[in-house]
């Protein structure tokens, strides 16, 4: 559905959730490297992530890395990036089934650097004045749900009887 990029998250319950939302949705998750904790198998069955072994996860060593041939530039999909300085409300954009939807981490946000090269990319999440954001997790599951939400109404994607979301697939030629 979507790909969640996460730059150097740092708390690993976070990220739990985070992949929790995207198996639920059909998304993937990408990790940029460092990340504040270990993925490895035995972690993921200590923490008792299950549904770890059903999410498409990747990693990336870097943001650098994870912009170069196989990854963001690849294609030109579009990117938005989330941040609380943004003035853009993800309300006004049309995300679309296979956007890469960019977080930074819980403590410091996305890089200033990444920011300034998307001017026009960056959204944020409505909150009453004076409140500093919201949970990382929280904050990409909302922003999934209104990608889905945006799918349905365009009917990019359908719920089935059991209300099971499904992506219609879009074939070119």
């Amino acid at each position: 559905m979507f790909n969640v990029v996460l730059v150097e998250p740092e708390i690993p319950n976070n990220t739990g959730n985070i992949g929790r939302t995207c198996v639920a949705t059909g998304s993937t998750l990408h990790l940029i490297h460092p990340l504040g904790f270990d993925t490895s198998e035995k972690a993921c069955r200590r923490a008792g992530l299950d549904y770890w072994p059903r999410l498409s996860v990747f990693e990336h060593p870097s943001w650098d890395a994870f912009l170069g041939p196989a990854g963001l530039r690849a294609g030109s999909p579009r990117a938005w990036y989330f941040t609380t300085k943004a003035t853009q409300s993800i309300f006004d954009a049309a995300l679309t089934p296979g956007d890469f939807l960019v977080f930074g981490s819980e403590t410091r946000g996305l890089p200033a650097a990444i920011l300034d090269a998307n001017p026009d990319r960056l959204l944020t999440l409505p909150m009453v004045p004076g409140e500093r954001s919201l949970n990382l997790a929280t904050a990409v599951c909302t922003a999934v749900y209104e990608g889905v939400r945006q799918a349905l109404a365009r009917g990019e994607a359908h719920l089935d009887a059991q209300a099971r979301l499904h992506p219609v697939n879009h074939r070119v030629g």
